[in-house]
């Protein structure tokens, strides 16, 4: 099992690639809801930053499960990306998602400032479709090797 009950907020849970690939279902699931979100007029910047965020926080939170590495129940893509880069994972490609770390709560609560940018949403899928298809690699690459005699 991929935690001993249940996990307070802030703590750490262990996982597995079982829990990886739980994780990348609910990343994907992000991933589509941004695909419907592309009319800015319907939906918010502040909402589509939200999925955004969430799909590389859960696809993160994946890779680190994968590895068998605790993480912590926190928001900060920065540190999942400093948590695999000390795994000796390869994260430069994905070093602008941390940009998204703010659409979790302060964006999601109290608005984008009016001087803020709108994303490019079709960039940001593609952003996110890159890391949740590396991590489905990286997930089944492991779960070969585990399936490997020894």
């Amino acid at each position: 099992m991929w935690w001993d009950g249940r996990c307070g907020k802030g703590a750490c849970c262990m996982s597995d690639l079982k829990h990886a690939r739980q994780l990348l279902t609910m990343a994907n699931k992000d991933l589509a809801a941004l695909a419907g979100m592309s009319d800015p007029v319907v939906f918010a910047d502040e909402i589509f930053g939200f999925h955004a965020q969430q799909a590389a926080e859960k696809a993160l939170k994946a890779w680190l499960a994968a590895l068998g590495v605790v993480y912590p129940l926190k928001h900060d893509l920065a540190l999942l990306l400093q948590f695999l880069a000390k795994q000796g994972a390869e994260v430069s490609a994905f070093k602008s998602l941390d940009d998204y770390t703010d659409f979790a709560v302060d964006f999601r609560y109290l608005g984008i400032e009016m001087a803020a940018a709108s994303p490019d949403r079709t960039a940001v899928r593609v952003e996110i479709t890159d890391l949740l298809e590396h991590v489905r690699r990286v997930v089944e690459e492991l779960e070969a090797a585990d399936k490997k005699p020894l």
